[in-house]
């Protein structure tokens, strides 16, 4: 249609571009608190040597079991070494207790679950048998054997962590390689001619990853406090060095004239479990949705 002459054209209305929405919208609450709360003791771990105040292991004579102030926030123990440094630095110790003692069962039972899980028969029937065995003993009492053998030290811990551990992953994984291995995309692998390797490592394995990571999440607690455990009935890490349960045990004979010795560490082990539990709930919110 022409223009009429003389009339007045109408302002065409501004139209607003789209808002991006943040990567960081979408994702569940638990999620984001628990991972903040990781990444916080990630960043305490790796400033540790800035941030800590004091050598967490010299040792003061003349600040023997000082209450919390300004000078020491966290008050020193009976050695007179100041709880806050080994706090801070203990955070490094007690993190990689904590991830590596979930990385190395997630390794082992997620190829054991895969394997018995793919071919089935006898192989999944003698891996099982395996699994069953390791389930009749308690794990505690199970990894305090192991370790007793090896001897303590954290190397000995990471060892009984792999012997014992893995066995929760591998029947997560082989029930759902069981599942996985009778879908179209894997009939059509089969039919393509590809090697069993490449078609559970490479098509069945990814799909079927999703319930054993939240569980890691959840099983990075179980770990933390058996490290601890372990660690404060001597079997662990050994002193000097500066780790929560060690913290917990020394403190553990001047609990009424100084419980701050042992309050402190046992805070953070709850902290830093809290902060798993809520990335496991989260990660399972986030995975288990439908798009």
């Amino acid at each position: 249609m022409s223009a009429v002459p003389g009339a007045v054209p109408h302002p065409v209305p501004a139209v607003a571009p789209p808002r991006r929405r943040s990567r960081l919208a979408g994702l569940p609450l638990p999620l984001l608190a628990g991972g903040s709360l990781l990444l916080a003791f990630i960043v305490v771990a790796l400033l540790a040597p800035v941030i800590a105040p004091y050598d967490p292991i010299v040792q003061d004579g003349t600040a023997r079991l000082v209450a919390p102030s300004l000078a020491h926030p966290f008050g020193t123990d009976n050695y007179g070494r100041d709880i806050l440094s080994r706090v801070i630095y203990a955070t490094r110790i007690d993190l990689q207790l904590a991830f590596l003692g979930v990385a190395f069962p997630f390794l082992i039972g997620t190829a054991i679950g895969t394997v018995a899980g793919y071919f089935g028969g006898l192989v999944d029937t003698l891996l099982m048998r395996l699994v069953d065995i390791i389930l009749a003993f308690p794990f505690l009492v199970l990894m305090l054997a192991i370790i007793t053998v090896l001897g303590p030290g954290l190397k000995s811990f990471y060892v009984a962590m792999a012997l014992v551990g893995w066995v929760s992953y591998a029947r997560l994984v082989r029930a759902e390689i069981l599942i996985l291995k009778s879908s179209d995309f894997a009939l059509a692998a089969r039919s393509l001619g590809y090697g069993h390797a490449r078609i559970m490592f490479r098509h069945l394995l990814p799909n079927a990853l999703s319930g054993s990571i939240v569980f890691a999440m959840s099983d990075c607690v179980l770990v933390l406090l058996a490290g601890a455990s372990i660690s404060y009935l001597g079997l662990g890490v050994q002193p000097p060095s500066a780790e929560w349960g060690i913290m917990v045990a020394e403190g553990q004979g001047f609990i009424t004239q100084a419980g701050w010795i042992s309050a402190f560490p046992g805070l953070a082990i709850v902290a830093l479990a809290f902060a798993f539990s809520l990335l496991a709930d989260g990660l399972g919110e986030k995975l288990g949705a439908r798009p």
